[in-house]
């Protein structure tokens, strides 16, 4: 079937509209006349594209960030708002359907057929593309459905995954069932996902207590079977290593293993029952293998050696653990792709480093009748500043104690340091950091004019206390930078992804420098290093062709 195009009134439709209305003052033409333009240019579609509805428009237009934009705050509201009133208006000054193209008599009257409000409301926009395209209820069948997605994915921002598409076609397979009226062929539903399986108490008593005794080890400083030495693992890193093995018990339950033969923690992890296992998380992700398949068969493997099974299943689990070892991507995720994207995008990054400067003007604008808020905005513009100058993780940057780790080497007027030992570092690498003159004034106002509103009295030494003299919840500070740091440049930027913005920044200057990202980062290992940015290379070589390229037809012009 032909992908049609927009079957109702566009940007485009209504702009005309406004220029030639006699209705509108002159004023308020150009206002909305220009508020179109500027709102379409946003959204980098032609407006010939965009559905003249405010209901479909709305989300798309709300999602615009006026630093993403190039507008000062005030006037992408202002467009925003003009955009609204504008097409609030043309819809009803030419009765344009609110929910979009209006039913044909066949489609209304079946809409009307139905009972459940739930299915009428999930077909509706099956319903009103069928009307605009002029297809018959009878005729409606998966590709019809096919065709319906990809135009919904290109006008609207409603969701066109598979959950979406099981919603409509089950909602008319149920129709099917229950109407006289309705069209009897019936529509494939994508299948659901299957259940989780049993639940944890439901496994032989055996297996939940060599898994709780395997877990309460992880806490304990322990010894590898190669030797090595291991500190207690986090709680965070427990429940999840709980969770895994759960999955990993469930999903042999699910593809066969009768639950009766999951009697130990060995019996689990046996390649006779771990193979099955990771043989169906790959079928699962279909012809590559996901992140957590590949490092489950090496948990898996581990796990083994752990528990000292035979020598002849070590092998079977680390042909497993081989297979899907070549199927390992290095670099980033393409989550923190996008990020680097962003970040390496001109203008992105100076609006971040730039906001510590306007958090603490805002600051002092507060402190003398809003002392707390003051505080809190100094206290995410230091953490922000910190941040940008010396890329940590979220661990250390909240748990910051002056005079141990923020230190001043040459006394009182002397630049800040930041230093962790070791030991307080994740890869157990120490971490030096030398602060300007600018920043170390930016952390000296803040400890002296700020910080004393937040530690309440208590006798606390961490750099950014929380409320009860401790350091400030890890998760709620993580939040407040990131949210901080969307709402005025429109870049959602977790703490450790700085990490990541560092190494691609300094990369992009600085072409192969992967030993000074090494340190720079904290990472023990070059190859590391390597692993995770060696794909921004070829962003650095991309730019540089395009130059070249670019050079070479501004010579041909001269030459010409």
């Amino acid at each position: 079937m032909a992908k049609p195009s927009l079957l109702e009134p566009s940007f485009a439709d209504a702009l005309s509209a406004i220029e030639q209305s006699t209705d509108l003052s002159p004023q308020k033409r150009s206002q909305w006349a220009s508020a179109l333009r500027q709102i379409g240019k946003a959204l980098d579609k032609p407006m010939e594209t965009l559905p003249a509805r405010w209901t479909s428009a709305r989300f798309n237009v709300g999602r615009l960030h006026h630093a993403a934009v190039g507008a000062n705050a005030k006037t992408l509201a202002n467009q925003k708002s003009n955009v609204k009133a504008a097409l609030c208006w043309f819809c009803n000054e030419r009765d344009v359907a609110p929910r979009g193209v209006p039913f044909v008599a066949a489609w209304a009257t079946l809409r009307e057929s139905i009972d459940d409000s739930g299915c009428k409301r999930r077909l509706s926009g099956l319903m009103r593309y069928c009307s605009g395209c002029g297809i018959e209820p009878a005729a409606v069948d998966d590709a019809t459905l096919d065709a319906y997605f990809v135009y919904r994915s290109q006008t609207t921002s409603l969701s066109t995954n598979l959950a979406a598409r099981r919603s409509i076609a089950r909602a008319w397979n149920v129709c099917v069932g229950h109407s006289a009226v309705w069209p009897q062929r019936k529509l494939a539903e994508p299948a659901l996902q299957s259940a989780d399986g049993p639940g944890w108490n439901d496994f032989p008593p055996n297996l939940q207590k060599d898994i709780d005794a395997y877990l309460a080890s992880l806490q304990k400083i322990r010894k590898g079977t190669n030797g090595k030495r291991y500190r207690p693992c986090s709680a965070s890193t427990i429940k999840t290593r709980r969770a895994e093995l759960w999955a990993v018990a469930r999903k042999a339950v699910r593809i066969g293993t009768p639950i009766g033969r999951l009697n130990s923690l060995a019996a689990l992890v046996h390649p006779d029952v771990a193979g099955p296992v990771l043989d169906a998380y790959w079928r699962d992700n279909g012809d590559e293998p996901k992140i957590f398949t590949i490092e489950l068969a090496s948990k898996l493997l581990g796990l083994a050696r752990y528990l000292r099974l035979d020598q002849e299943a070590i092998d079977r689990l680390e042909d497993y653990r081989a297979a899907l070892e070549e199927h390992r991507q290095g670099g980033l995720t393409e989550k923190n792709l996008a990020v680097v994207r962003k970040v390496l995008t001109p203008g992105v990054w100076r609006s971040v480093v730039n906001l510590p400067g306007q958090l603490m003007r805002d600051a002092r604008a507060n402190l003398s009748y809003a002392p707390i808020k003051a505080a809190l905005t100094a206290q995410i513009a230091v953490a922000i500043s910190i941040l940008c100058f010396a890329p940590i993780r979220l661990g250390n940057l909240g748990t910051i104690r002056m005079d141990q780790n923020l230190i001043k080497p040459g006394g009182p007027k002397s630049p800040f340091w930041l230093s962790f030992p070791h030991y307080d570092v994740k890869n157990r690498v120490s971490l030096d950091f030398t602060f300007d003159d600018e920043l170390t004034a930016l952390i000296d106002e803040y400890i002296h004019q700020y910080r004393p509103h937040l530690i309440r009295g208590a006798n606390s030494d961490f750099l950014f206390p929380g409320v009860s003299g401790g350091p400030k919840t890890a998760s709620m500070f993580s939040g407040q930078i990131t949210d901080r740091i969307e709402e005025v440049a429109g870049l959602r930027l977790t703490v450790h992804q700085f990490r990541h913005a560092a190494a691609a920044i300094y990369l992009r200057h600085n072409p192969g420098a992967y030993e000074v990202v090494k340190r720079l980062l904290g990472h023990r290992n070059m190859q590391t290093t390597i692993n995770f940015y060696c794909g921004l290379e070829t962003v650095q070589a991309t730019q540089q062709f395009g130059k070249m390229i670019r050079g070479q037809m501004t010579f041909e012009e001269e030459v010409a």
